[in-house]
């Protein structure tokens, strides 16, 4: 599932094709992805200016001239191709089968967007003010709100282990498994602690490294481990610099630790961690 960087770098792809273009058309190859499209997408899509591009957690948000946002969320496997004379020559990989483009804007510049999904668990929806699927999120890890004292502040009195709490939405928006695992590591933080039993200084620490991690993976284009690719079709690269994850086995990269990377699973996810550092 892509993370935070990876949906920035997408959103970072398409804005300059997108903002301020106009929706000449949109086209909807099937009745929906993870859940039926709205009704009057079309509608409200075709010929409305997209003023802006944002990103919320995981989703990215095309605010339109019309009062309304088109939400899109990649799921497991969605892909946002790019193609058309307007962003010079993108070619087209083989093995993106076109069975699977099941959204497509094209731009009064003649520029196609595509959604492409082959096992639909992505989704496309249309907003007006609020949204349920955004309206409980919590801050994002990127801005300014976002300290250690909003995870004290999250974490108090909470049993469950930080790599849970730290996955929750509701706490911090747009982490995931890869990205906690190497803000633990380098946080010095084993992964099974209660979240209310780590002291101020340690998330202080903690919500410097999640920053870190975050805008390092988003400079390299995020993390390609399966099915992400960036809007140019390339892939990222964040992947070669994971120092725990998916290297169970590796001797620690933490300079002065003898360890090595384990892996167990909480909540049936992977984590990586090193016993020797992190505790």
């Amino acid at each position: 599932m892509p993370e935070l960087p990876e949906v920035e770098t997408v959103r970072r792809g398409l804005q300059p094709h997108l903002e301020g273009r106009r929706i000449a058309r949109l086209v909807l190859n099937r009745d929906g992805l993870r859940w039926k499209f709205p009704p009057d997408l079309v509608q409200v899509a075709t010929g409305a200016t997209v003023t802006g591009l944002r990103r919320r957690s995981k989703y990215v948000l095309l605010d339109l001239d019309r009062e309304a946002s088109i939400l899109i969320h990649l799921g497991m496997s969605g892909r946002m191709l790019i193609e058309g004379a307007g962003v010079g020559d993108f070619h087209r990989d083989p093995a993106i089968l076109p069975r699977h483009d099941h959204v497509v804007f094209e731009t009064d510049e003649g520029t196609r967007i595509t959604m492409n999904d082959a096992r639909r668990f992505g989704m496309v929806d249309l907003i007006r003010g609020s949204s349920p699927l955004l309206d409980v999120l919590g801050p994002e890890p990127l801005g300014d709100e976002f300290t250690g004292a909003t995870l004290a502040a999250a974490f108090e009195g909470r049993r469950a282990p930080v790599k849970a709490a730290l996955l929750d939405q509701g706490v911090v928006a747009g982490l995931g498994n890869i990205y906690v695992s190497e803000s633990l590591h380098r946080a010095g933080i084993d992964p099974r602690r209660a979240a209310g039993r780590i002291g101020r200084a340690r998330l202080d620490a903690l919500a410097g490294h999640i920053k870190d991690v975050l805008t390092e993976a988003i400079a390299a284009g995020g993390s390609s481990l399966r099915d992400h690719r960036q809007a140019t079709g390339e892939l990222g690269y964040f992947q070669h610099s994971f120092r725990v994850y998916d290297r169970e086995g590796a001797p620690c990269p933490r300079p002065g630790c003898d360890g090595h990377v384990q892996r167990i699973v909480q909540s049936g996810r992977s984590s990586f961690w090193c016993p020797r550092c992190q505790r």
